[in-house]
């Protein structure tokens, strides 16, 4: 029976492609912290593969013979809030579960019913040091989802953790690691009476933060190439580029894309078909359209106030590299969960190719289905989109619709390259895609529209850029700088002759006769046609 590409729970080597998971971390680092007796944490966006080689160093350890490897999940607790009694039992009990499991006896069980009366604030340390002492061998324990509990709860696990680690290894695990999301240094707890502890206060017995990173350029075509392997289906080198733009590694969307071509697109489980780039766009559309459960955490993050509050100048291009106006703790909680990513001395950006297309996506998904515009009212004799004609309806419907709209996004600072984006996309759903670029700092949004004017891979695309700025400065500076990065971007992505140039007059004392026109500019021999709006 063939494997198949994973995208839900953890990885079974037997069922599904996968890359080795004690190759996705620096086993040796890690051996020899366990080794030294230390504390630390492993954390990683959800969906990741942490739970994975979490259960593949399990394995591995207690292989070994050294120690007895217990790996605990203990997400069940998160129901009991701040019943901090409530909390410890459950993870009391899971951990028993669990050592019973791994040592073939009940006899963790039966010292968890040992220590059930005592004081919910004491009961895990006791109950750890009682196991510890029973153990034959070191114990070294995996706490998984730690970051699901909240306020008391966690802070009493953290605490209780920590009261026994100078007993450690003869009278409590020799070695902890804790699992979640978020770096323990970066909780911000807040308790029941509103007091505010920090995960580091709570346990600065940590050694180390261990980040589990995406997959490779390599480690993706190893996972595909598994595949092929085992199946003969080939992938067109040509898909690996687009794959890589798509996902930048993270495990999860790499697994969708590869089900999705393989297994979803049923005409595609005929194994002779050679999966193409072409099949690969499409994929990409279906797991975006579809909402998955990874898509839709996604979109439900989008709707809290510190993660607005990192975007929304991400996708109106405003804003500064070291913008000091966001908290810190808002832009490391948005990294933390993989929306945004960072690199030393470059602006923050959306972490893949996927969640561009995403965000504008679900911040305008009720008003696309709002608006009347149908694809084949654009539609040239040759199948390519009449841009000029569909750009002179959005102006006239941005002259008609702009304040009440923008009015009602989440994202009003973002509202005009929104609403422009939402007109769009509505347009291209009949057959094109949209590329979207955002940065910090660049005053301007980059849009490149393609559409395939055959069903025939390789055939000719329609290539269009358009160039969205807001008007902060003087009208004709603006244009002169908005050309030039048009005319860049048009010949980056090979548009020969397609090239808008939009620039969004907020002005609330021009009259709408002042600020709706076009005109066209000629720039090294490239003809672009700006708009006022």
């Amino acid at each position: 029976m063939e494997r198949f590409f994973n995208t839900a729970g953890p990885n079974r080597a037997d069922k599904e492609y996968t890359i080795d998971p004690l190759k996705r971390f620096d086993l040796d680092d890690i051996l020899s912290l366990i080794d030294r007796s230390k504390y630390f944490v492993l954390h990683a966006p959800r969906q990741t593969g942490k739970t994975s080689c979490l259960l593949a160093l399990r394995d591995y350890l207690n292989a070994k013979d050294d120690y007895i490897a217990v790996y605990a999940n203990v997400e069940g607790g998160q129901a009991a809030r701040n019943n901090v009694l409530s909390a410890i039992s459950t993870v009391c009990g899971t951990i028993a579960e669990k050592c019973s499991l791994i040592l073939g006896t009940n006899q963790p069980k039966e010292i968890r019913k040992e220590v059930e009366n005592l004081d919910a604030n004491e009961m895990l340390t006791t109950y750890l040091r009682s196991l510890s002492r029973a153990l034959p061998k070191p114990l070294v324990l995996f706490i998984d989802e730690i970051d699901s509990l909240v306020g008391d709860s966690l802070v009493s696990v953290l605490r209780q953790l920590r009261a026994g680690y100078d007993d450690r290894p003869g009278a409590f695990p020799q070695s902890i690691i804790l699992c979640g999301v978020r770096d323990v240094r970066d909780y911000r707890i807040v308790l029941s009476n509103q007091d505010i502890v920090t995960g580091g206060s709570a346990f600065n017995i940590k050694a180390e933060s261990l980040r589990l990173g995406n997959f490779s350029k390599e480690e993706i075509h190893e996972l595909y190439m598994q595949h092929t392997g085992e199946t003969g289906q080939v992938f067109d080198e040509a898909c690996f580029p687009m794959i890589w733009e798509a996902t930048e590694g993270q495990p999860w969307l790499v697994n969708a894309l590869g089900n999705e071509v393989t297994w979803k697109m049923k005409e595609n489980r005929d194994r002779s078909v050679r999966i193409i780039p072409e099949m690969i766009y499409r994929a990409q559309e279906q797991i975006i359209y579809r909402r998955d459960t990874h898509i839709d955490i996604l979109i439900d993050k989008l709707r809290e106030e510190r993660v607005r509050r990192v975007i929304e100048p991400m996708l109106s291009g405003e804003g500064e590299i070291d913008d000091r106006t966001i908290p810190s703790d808002d832009l490391q909680y948005v990294i933390d969960m993989g929306l945004v990513t960072m690199e030393r001395g470059k602006p923050r950006r959306i972490a893949n190719g996927i969640y561009k297309e995403i965000i504008p996506r679900e911040l305008t998904w009720a008003d696309q289905s709002s608006l009347t515009q149908e694809p084949q009212w654009y539609e040239n004799a040759d199948g390519s989109i009449n841009m000029e004609k569909l750009l002179l309806d959005f102006q006239q419907f941005f002259r008609e619709n702009a304040d009440l709209w923008i009015g009602r996004f989440d994202y009003a600072e973002a509202g005009p390259q929104l609403l422009l984006q939402c007109f769009l996309q509505r347009i291209v759903n009949g057959g094109g895609y949209i590329d979207r670029e955002y940065g910090l700092g660049r005053k301007r949004t980059d849009l490149l529209i393609r559409k395939p004017l055959t069903d025939h891979y390789g055939g000719p695309v329609q290539r269009v850029v358009l160039e969205l700025k807001i008007l902060r400065r003087g009208l004709e500076a603006t244009i002169a700088d908005g050309l030039r990065q048009t005319a860049e971007y048009m010949d980056i992505a090979g548009a020969v002759n397609e090239g808008h140039l939009i620039i969004f007059d907020r002005s609330q004392t021009k009259t709408w006769e002042e600020r709706i026109w076009h005109r066209p500019y000629d720039i090294e021999g490239r003809a672009i046609m700006v708009w006022g709006m």
